[in-house]
């Protein structure tokens, strides 16, 4: 076995498949508008009061709920923030799994992103996650945690595309490089005199490093 085929082989448990869409239940939409709505709060008082000074009891005061209801939705005050990495890790592999075979890898890595870009709110809410995120240490250190997470999804997926030998060196490369391009575009966006969508600095971004991609 190879060692692109054992990487591969390693990482299959955590890379998605394709299944058929289960229809949210009642369940499922309340759950998802009340960790909305604690996500919201918690943003806003960690915009306002600073990241380390807002406890989870606080949060819970503003929500109405208990320190014990929060972390039934969040295990800490970062994931409010964060969200659910390994859910958008699984969105961007499902992209880049359905991309044509034939299609530039890097194109692919490109039009993946942008898939976990729909995920993200391109508004105010969106830019002020985005200032916390590059500001405060702790939600940076748990960033570089999904990063991790998604170069290992996608890696795999990236290195069955290429040809000719190191193709996971080379796939390693390319994607920690798409990961860079996102991070760029996701903090350029988060200005607030920037005009340009967050998609629109994706595309800017990936162009930058196309020509030195070979792809």
């Amino acid at each position: 076995m190879t060692r692109t085929a054992r990487y591969a082989h390693d990482v299959s448990i955590a890379t998605p498949r394709a299944a058929a869409p289960r229809a949210a239940t009642l369940r499922d939409i309340t759950r998802e508008a009340v960790s909305a709505r604690i996500a919201a709060v918690a943003v806003d008082l960690f915009a306002t009061r600073g990241f380390d000074q807002v406890t989870v009891e606080q949060i819970a005061a503003a929500v109405g709920i208990s320190a014990r209801s929060f972390h039934r939705y969040f295990a800490s005050k970062e994931d409010a923030v964060i969200g659910d990495p390994a859910r958008l890790g699984q969105i961007a592999c499902v992209a880049f799994a359905a991309r044509p075979a034939g299609e530039a890898v890097w194109t692919s890595l490109h039009r993946s992103f942008e898939a976990g870009l729909a995920q993200t709110a391109d508004d105010k809410h969106g830019k002020r996650i985005m200032r916390l995120l590059n500001s405060t240490a702790s939600l940076r250190a748990r960033c570089l945690e999904k990063h991790l997470l998604w170069a290992r999804l996608l890696t795999p997926l990236v290195a069955a595309r290429l040809d000719g030998e190191h193709a996971l060196l080379r796939a390693q490369t390319l994607v920690h490089a798409s990961l860079a391009c996102f991070d760029v575009a996701l903090a350029a966006w988060a200005d607030d005199d920037e005009t340009a969508s967050v998609g629109e600095l994706l595309g800017r971004s990936f162009a930058a490093l196309s020509p030195m991609t070979g792809q």
